[in-house]
């Protein structure tokens, strides 16, 4: 009998586990002048880093290497430089998500506001996630042709590496295809009809930090763009610099979630963007302030992942994504303000969604793992497809297994889906063995370490989960799968203070692969009360030795569960330390991510 069958509640046990500790960095952190608790902190996330510690603690843009290094960037950027000389009209291709937003803003305005090109000469083309698909999908391909005029030159970006048979039918039609991408490329390499392919994955690509999102892909080919028109004579010397697009790569590099770990560049970007941010300069960034109130300025890497990231998402996954953009682009306040409305409106749509689909893919998840399974693939018949890789997300947490979550597609006959990977298993390599397997059950997918989209037809769903599952299996080698929390370690009663916040804060940004410091301690229970429009969430006074602390613990009860301790009881709990602001007063306030009851 399987553990799923003997107590299907135990695959929903959460363990809190120490972080492993890297004792070189721990050591070599303190040496350069870091507190034990900061070393502590780098320790836990940068393992086996032998590079110099200051660029990851003081991030700076020096620390960027030349867009020259990146393979093709140069001929890509000719190519470029080439169709704002002689005039030509322009498509720019993105993908729907946040760093497509945000890379089609950066090549937008850098084109029309640096380099001069008309507006009417740039042809905005964003898929409809549900109608069109991913990348540079056939439907698009045919908008593209259909325009008057017709594009000569599609830059595109987020999106392209895997699009070989579409980029094909551009170039047959005569357009030249500019490829920016940061997605794994296909076993064959770069799309041959590309003119151009601007990768840091290639194997090829000397760029030293293949991590980058494609949103800052984009932007630095842009910028080489620039130094080609400065060098031709076609711009001067004294054209302004694409540094203020810094701000939507932060966002579109928080938001898609790449390494702000061992990763200079990335740091850098999000840290110097975060500083464009909060000067407030542009209309998107003071509505969303305005939205959010005043306790949400200064905006940190938090703010763009959890709240302006998920409502720009939420058009694209649930409509056209171009509100999306008119919302990044607006002029002015009131125009961003009718568009955030649009955003928003999504975004309360998007949970509602999530929220069903949540529960339906829960139900099916027990039933695959009732044979032990590595990994979760369900298919949701009436799920939306643009909320797969949210419930993905959260199937992860619950049952810490690798998850796929299908729903069907708009091509008859297919189904498309998209994963969510754990620490340990590269999902794009799992995909692209399960194709190897089963060619004809897996005809297309994309994506990388973490995260993937894939296209399954029906009739082979079968076949695919156990082309899958087996790819899972051989990477993981039998390791034993369950759902966790990784700490810190815990903090002595002093440590509990605003002092410590302000020290963990100079280590910013987090992200992932550099996720904010998650502490564990035991705690005694002095007040508790349900609290939220469904009580769900719950709001506690703790105590730790002489310390008296606030607590507040999200959707830690279903709606209309009663807490399972009470008053005196004794939590062992696994929790952030966060600065509370009510009415002009700052405070101590834990963030609880998990507890259970001591013994």
């Amino acid at each position: 009998m399987s553990v799923a069958e003997h107590d299907p509640q135990r695959l929903l046990d959460r363990r809190i586990l120490s972080r492993p500790r890297d004792e070189s960095v721990y050591r070599r952190a303190q040496s350069a002048g870091l507190s034990e608790l900061q070393a502590r902190i780098l320790a836990g996330r940068l393992h086996d880093y032998t590079d110099d510690i200051a660029s990851l603690i003081d991030p700076s843009l020096r620390y960027l290497a030349h867009p020259e290094r990146l393979q093709d960037a140069r001929r890509a950027a000719e190519r470029i430089a080439l169709a704002v000389t002689e005039g030509e009209h322009i498509g720019i291709l993105t993908d729907y998500d946040v760093d497509g937003i945000t890379s089609h803003v950066v090549i937008l305005r850098t084109l029309n506001e640096l380099f001069g090109v008309p507006m009417h000469k740039l042809h905005s083309l964003i898929g409809h996630r549900i109608f069109d698909g991913y990348g540079i999908s056939l439907p698009l391909v045919e908008r593209t042709l259909a325009l008057s005029p017709r594009p000569s030159l599609v830059i595109t970006a987020d999106c392209g590496s895997s699009d070989e048979p579409r980029i094909a039918r551009l170039r047959e039609a005569g357009l030249d295809v500019v490829v920016t991408d940061h997605h794994a490329l296909p076993t064959a390499g770069p799309p041959a009809s590309a003119y151009a392919t601007v990768n840091p994955t290639r194997s090829d690509c000397d760029y030293p930090d293949p991590t980058i999102a494609g949103c800052m892909v984009a932007w630095l080919t842009m910028s080489l763009t620039r130094s080609v028109l400065i060098e031709q004579g076609v711009a001067a010397p004294s054209t302004p610099k694409l540094s203020p697009w810094l701000s939507y790569v932060a966002l579109g590099t928080v938001a898609d979630c790449v390494s702000l770990g061992a990763s200079p560049a990335n740091r850098a970007v999000v840290s110097h963007g975060l500083t464009l941010i909060n000067r407030m300069g542009a209309a998107c960034w003071r509505v969303m302030a305005e939205r959010l109130g005043d306790d949400s300025v200064p905006f940190d890497a938090e703010t763009l992942a959890f709240q302006m990231g998920p409502r720009i998402n939420a058009r694209s996954r649930l409509d056209d994504p171009y509100a999306a953009l008119h919302f990044m682009l607006a002029a002015d306040d009131a125009s961003a303000r009718r568009h955030l409305e649009v955003l928003d409106t999504d975004n309360q749509s998007r949970k509602a969604i999530e929220a069903d689909m949540v529960e339906s893919a829960r139900a099916l998840a027990f039933d695959a793992l009732a044979e032990s399974a590595s990994a979760i693939v369900v298919f949701l018949e009436d799920g939306h497809a643009g909320v797969q890789g949210i419930v993905a997300s959260r199937l992860v947490q619950a049952f810490g297994r690798p998850t796929l979550v299908l729903t069907p597609a708009a091509a008859p006959g297919m189904l498309t889906g998209s994963g969510r990977s754990i620490e340990g298993l590269h999902l794009r390599d799992a995909l692209q063995r399960a194709h190897e397997l089963a060619p004809e059950a897996l005809p297309r997918f994309g994506g990388h370490r973490g995260a993937a989209g894939i296209g399954v037809p029906r009739e082979r769903l079968a076949e695919f989960r156990d082309a899958f599952l087996t790819a899972v299996e051989e990477q993981l080698s039998g390791r034993e799968l369950f759902p966790y929390v990784l700490t810190d370690g815990a903090l002595l009663p002093e440590q509990l203070s605003l002092a410590a916040v302000d020290e963990l804060a100079r280590l910013a940004p987090y992200g992932r692969e550099f996720d904010a410091p998650l502490f564990d301690g035991e705690f005694r229970i002095e007040q508790l009360r349900p609290v939220g429009a469904d009580g769900n969430h719950l709001m506690l006074e703790l105590s730790c030795g002489a310390v008296s602390l606030k607590a507040i613990w999200f959707r830690a009860l279903t709606p209309g569960e009663l807490p399972p301790f009470g008053l005196g009881d004794r939590l062992r709990c696994a929790y952030k330390l966060s600065r509370n602001r009510w009415r002009g007063r700052e405070s101590l306030q834990l963030m609880i991510e998990h507890a259970e009851p001591m013994s």
